[in-house]
């Protein structure tokens, strides 16, 4: 990675402003479809762009870019392209397919880095691809490509500023609620604390009667936190208990181990409903930024 930001820099240096980029369109106060095939500029010439920069050439003001220009533009256009493609697709995947709820308990590492290194190489080749098709501030208000190229950084900005705040607020107390949520101390507990005591993967087996909570994890009948195939350890067995064919005598053979407690939200809650906010207004602002793109190319 270190590399390719080393290559990015480079070619920063090297490149020159493209000094003709809306020369015609000034002069002529003609729009940038005159001159290019492509609406919003750039790329192959008409008829009409051909004859000018020919014009341009004769008088001794050549307008095309430098061949090393070209390849620079060319290379970051398309790293900027197919980081755009890359990270707006693992948005819509996570969405579509996974649901952010799968990322509730804390970012993947993986992810972190992926979106770090999207936004900074996204950043950093569409600031030097504006900076080759810009020769003025003024071109960022007074033609329709600037302004959409506001809006679309804009929007970028904000869902930059999303992400970060995911990654760096809302992620690690995320992952604090996970700890202090699945942290088991026998004694007394919430309905949702007690859940947790299932008897599976060497947790502990309780089950809770008249608001009383007992461990089961030594008796043979509640092997793997089951009971007779029937009862699940990890829950309140007090409707449970009155229809069995025993007495509720034999819970006296149990140790008690605590009082069952009003239940209430698990820690963090506050921190889950920011994350899935944080997520669903990054999938509009992905949408938005596309929505510009198309208004870019064909609007």
């Amino acid at each position: 990675m270190l590399r390719l930001i080393a290559v990015i820099v480079l070619l920063l240096c090297c490149a020159g402003h493209a000094v003709a980029t809306e020369v015609l369109a000034k002069q002529s106060g003609r729009d940038c479809g005159y001159c290019h095939l492509d609406p919003s500029g750039g790329g192959e010439l008409t008829a009409h762009g051909e004859a000018f920069v020919a014009a341009q050439a004769a008088a001794g003001t050549p307008v095309p870019l430098s061949g090393l220009t070209r390849l620079s533009r060319l290379l970051a256009g398309y790293l900027h392209l197919i980081t755009a493609v890359f990270w707006f697709g693992t948005i819509f995947y996570v969405h579509m397919v996974l649901k952010p709820a799968y990322a509730s308990k804390g970012l993947p590492r993986g992810e972190v880095r992926v979106g770090l290194v999207s936004m900074a190489v996204m950043a950093t080749t569409g600031f030097y691809l504006t900076w080759l098709r810009l020769d003025s501030l003024h071109s960022l208000i007074d033609t329709r490509f600037g302004r959409l190229l506001l809006v679309k950084v804009g929007l970028f900005a904000v869902m930059v500023t999303m992400a970060l705040i995911a990654l760096f607020i809302v992620g690690p107390r995320l992952r604090q609620r996970v700890a202090s949520n699945t942290k088991i101390v026998l004694g007394d507990m919430t309905t949702e604390q007690l859940a947790l005591c299932d008897g599976q993967e060497g947790r502990p087996a309780c089950i809770a009667f008249q608001g009383k909570i007992y461990d089961v994890s030594d008796s043979p009948l509640w092997t793997g936190g089951q009971h007779m195939q029937r009862h699940a350890a990890g829950g309140d067995l007090t409707a449970v208990i009155g229809q069995a064919p025993h007495s509720a005598e034999v819970l006296e053979r149990l140790p008690e181990v605590g009082t069952l407690l009003a239940s209430r939200p698990m820690t963090g809650e506050r921190s889950k409903k920011q994350f899935f906010f944080l997520a669903y207004v990054n999938l509009i602002l992905a949408l938005a930024i596309l929505l510009v793109v198309a208004l870019w190319r064909w609007g």
